[in-house]
């Protein structure tokens, strides 16, 4: 303890430090994140939307979210420092201070509101600081101690970046915004039981009631499997109602058999979990990137 407050005191050499301030904001799930407020800004409009919206609207819900991030690492150090998976980030390892990290948070999302709020529209940045308080507070300080449904609820504020990227264009929710939310709520909880499963003896070790620590493995594989049925019909939506074509129709079903077959995999053998998490991720790209792809190619 002495010697991790003395590192914090100190501090990493300036030269690295940017580095450790960077990893706060966990960058890969916050390009993922972008990409999605990109592609709700792109969908809102049948028509380019300005190139200062597209801009200033990701940067802005890009340091919102990298700011939600790094209070993240701030309330879950505890944990982190237990877990195999995060014992190494900047705050267990004691090269950075809570002060320092709450300091670095409160500036990227403040400046993220206030590039939202003179760039996009005051609904946008209203929006996204609310997802920030979600995932931030709710989720990080409530759900994820209290309930094995915690990632269920607590997805609400990982699903809206294609909304906020949709109100930052329009300035209002349309049924369109809403639905790029619900696909990523529903594809939420079997991405992240996947992770869970495979750091179920870490989330057991710090206390964290994760569905497989609670309910066991098997369960977890069989939610895994009704959530992703139900993620592969909720995708035909967009084709269904006419917001896209069949450019989409094909991928989104190419997409949800393999994801289905990962599914299925996992459900047979808990050793795949970690295969079906990587898979979650180039799915959710896969499906947004069929989106706008159907977007321009058949407008």
């Amino acid at each position: 303890m002495e010697r991790s407050a003395t590192l914090a005191a100190i501090g990493p050499p300036a030269r690295g430090r940017w580095r450790l301030y960077a990893q706060l904001t966990k960058p890969r799930v916050v390009a993922l994140m972008m990409f999605t407020v990109l592609v709700g800004m792109l969908l809102a409009t049948p028509t380019a939307p300005p190139w200062s919206v597209l801009l200033f609207g990701t940067l802005g819900v890009g340091l919102v979210a990298g700011g939600a991030a790094a209070l993240n690492h701030l309330v879950d150090r505890r944990i982190d420092a237990l877990m195999a998976r995060t014992r190494a980030r900047p705050l267990p390892r004691g090269v950075l201070g809570g002060l320092q990290v709450l300091l670095f948070a409160a500036a990227l999302a403040m400046a993220g509101v206030a590039v939202l709020w003179w760039f996009t529209n005051p609904l946008c940045a209203l929006l996204t600081l609310a997802s920030l308080v979600g995932y931030a507070g709710i989720y990080s300080v409530l759900l994820k101690h209290s309930t094995p449904q915690n990632i269920v609820i607590g997805g609400a504020a990982g699903a809206a970046p294609p909304l906020l990227g949709w109100v930052a264009v329009t300035g209002q929710v349309d049924p369109g915004a809403w639905l790029l939310f619900l696909i990523i709520l529903v594809w939420t909880p079997p991405h992240f039981w996947a992770l869970a499963i495979h750091r179920r003896e870490d989330y057991a070790k710090a206390d964290v009631p994760m569905l497989p620590v609670t309910h066991g493995v098997a369960f977890t594989q069989r939610r895994i499997l009704q959530y992703t049925v139900v993620l592969v019909a909720i995708t035909v939506l967009p084709w269904l109602i006419g917001m896209s074509g069949w450019i989409y129709l094909a991928g989104a079903l190419l997409l949800g058999a393999g994801y289905l077959q990962q599914a299925h995999a996992l459900l047979r053998d808990s050793g795949q979990a970690m295969p079906a998490f990587r898979f979650s991720i180039a799915y959710l790209f896969g499906l947004f990137a069929a989106l706008l792809a159907d977007h321009y190619l058949l407008a």
